[in-house]
């Protein structure tokens, strides 16, 4: 069964005005790329967890801020290039990126060193158009941005 994460993207503004939050993933695998480097904030989901939830807590965690507790719309899910499906919802919200808070994470660097390091899971977040945040995002959640445009066109 392949991995499932659920995610929220907050957005503000309407039409060419749109902007989302994405976050950069960290650590240090990621620390010197930045296009196709970034994502939604998103969490993995064990057996019998309620998407939403987890996408509220992972949103919390990675971010150190409660989404908007209403308005959420459903972008649906998509599959990216490892298997894993991500489901996501759009949130208009607003929040300040140079005041996020992380979680942190384990793991062995340098590798094959057998030291620990501990690392924020995000270590930045900022605000992008959709054209922007088309070249930052891992490629599967482009969608999600095109998803909401297409919600944010309709009449």
């Amino acid at each position: 069964m392949p991995k499932r994460s659920a995610g929220i993207l907050l957005y503000r503004g309407s039409g060419h005005g749109l902007e989302v939050l994405l976050v950069h993933m960290g650590g240090p695998l990621w620390a010197r790329r930045d296009e196709g480097a970034w994502s939604i904030p998103k969490g993995e989901l064990d057996p019998g967890d309620d998407a939403a939830a987890v996408a509220r807590r992972e949103f919390a965690e990675e971010l150190g801020h409660e989404p908007p507790a209403s308005g959420w719309t459903d972008l649906g899910e998509v599959r990216q290039a490892g298997g894993k499906h991500v489901r996501a919802w759009g949130v208009r919200g607003d929040l300040d990126p140079d005041r996020i808070t992380s979680n942190t994470f384990e793991m062995e660097w340098p590798p094959r060193s057998g030291r620990r390091a501990s690392f924020p899971e995000v270590d930045r977040a900022g605000w992008f158009g959709p054209e922007q945040a088309a070249r930052k995002l891992v490629a599967a959640q482009r969608a999600f941005v095109e998803r909401l445009l297409a919600l944010d066109d309709a009449p």
